[in-house]
């Protein structure tokens, strides 16, 4: 079957407000998406009926210990772990990176090696380079092909050997959409005794997650990407969450997931986030909630990728456009739905500006994407225009964005 995407777009309240007299075109999706209303209700429902702070005997308390159990499983589910304790929330991506950077360099000694990539957002990557400024580790770099749009793998092999101890690489790069080959990088890194961090923050929304598959050791995403509210969520092999020693106050458990939880969670945003899979399940049919995910997944990619395409195709026949990343339509696979580019003679804040006034809304900058423009050229000269396609969006979309774009050359 394939995807209704006026059903879709039926549940998304925020796709039927009017700006300016016209419904805005949310192309700003790495970024952001919006939610559907099902998210909405639940986190307005918790407040309505459940509104209280874990581990009480009394019932919303007890609603909302069953809340976390039941939104740690769903996630599970998503993510395909072995088991719901090893999902842990956070605020965000970037906040559970900086707080497992502290505990996972606990156990790293002076003369220690990690490896980062040109083609990861900052949050996977600076946190690293603070720890290793601190416990005097050393830093190896995967160096980004900026002709290709991926990662130079010869850099990656030759980076590893014996003092690695982490590997740090996102599974779809936030600027140019490249999907990296993580299963491959994780087995050369366990090879190499080194385990593997994961930022799946721009894949979840458009490749269903399977860190089994993967074998990957940590894995982070944030559901504000994939049509939830603002809240990160980890995976990480229970063995590794346990062995860890996490910074946080002397009350609080013990015991993974929860001695990773520091402080009161955010209880409304796990409700919404467990809405937001429940959201994407039910686009898709099966026997269970996982094969569910998977025909919602397959459906979406097909649409998505029909979009994206239409868009490469349009802004190829743009005089002087620059366009980076994978742009071969043979290469399809290797790329989620975000593209990057420079009108030639304009600046990206004036592109995303003129573009804005259309009620056309995308990002234009590094999008904290700080290593890869610097390998682009273009660290200092404002960036990119991104454009980044969710499965809520349409052709007519497309073609109007395109049309626009066309009469700014």
């Amino acid at each position: 079957m394939v995807l209704n995407v006026q059903a879709v777009r039926a549940q998304f309240p925020a796709l039927h407000h009017q700006e300016n007299g016209r419904a805005p075109i949310f192309l700003d999706n790495p970024a952001g998406t919006q939610v559907p209303q099902n998210v909405i209700d639940a986190v307005r429902n918790y407040y309505l009926h459940d509104n209280a702070n874990s581990g009480g005997f009394f019932a919303t308390s007890q609603r909302t210990d069953a809340l976390k159990r039941s939104a740690r499983e769903t996630l599970a589910d998503f993510l395909n772990a072995s088991h719901p304790d090893e999902i842990v929330f956070g605020p965000n991506m970037t906040t559970l990176t900086l707080h497992f950077s502290r505990a996972i360099g606990r156990q790293f000694k002076p003369g220690d090696e990690i490896i980062v990539t040109q083609m990861d957002h900052d949050a996977n990557v600076n946190p690293w380079l603070l720890l290793a400024q601190d416990k005097d580790l050393v830093i190896r770099w995967v160096r980004l092909d900026p002709e290709e749009g991926t990662l130079d793998l010869q850099t990656y092999e030759s980076a590893l050997n014996k003092k690695t101890r982490l590997v740090c690489v996102g599974h779809a790069a936030n600027a140019l959409g490249t999907i990296n080959p993580i299963k491959k990088m994780a087995q050369m890194a366990h090879a190499a005794g080194a385990q593997i961090y994961v930022d799946a923050v721009q894949s979840a929304p458009h490749v269903l997650v399977n860190v089994q598959d993967l074998e990957v050791d940590y894995l982070v995403c944030s559901a504000y990407k994939f049509y939830g509210p603002h809240i990160g969520v980890l995976y990480g092999n229970y063995d590794l969450l346990e062995q860890l020693t996490p910074y946080k106050v002397r009350p609080a458990s013990d015991k993974t997931p929860g001695k990773w939880e520091t402080g009161t969670g955010s209880f409304e945003t796990i409700a919404g986030t467990k809405a937001a899979v429940e959201y994407l399940a039910s686009l898709g049919e099966g026997p269970s909630f996982r094969k569910r995910l998977e025909s919602s997944y397959a459906k979406i990619a097909e649409y998505e990728q029909g979009l994206v395409w239409r868009l490469i195709e349009g802004l190829k026949a743009v005089p002087g456009i620059e366009i980076r990343g994978i742009v071969d339509k043979n290469h399809a696979d290797m790329r989620v739905p975000t593209v990057v580019f420079r009108l030639k003679g304009q600046h990206p804040d004036e592109t995303a500006q003129a573009l804005a006034d259309a009620a056309i809304y995308v990002w234009s900058g590094d999008y904290y994407a700080v290593e890869t423009m610097r390998a682009l050229g273009h660290a200092a000269d404002g960036g990119m225009v991104r454009i980044g396609i969710a499965h809520y969006n349409t052709s007519d979309e497309i073609e109007y964005v395109l049309e626009k774009l066309y009469g700014l050359c």
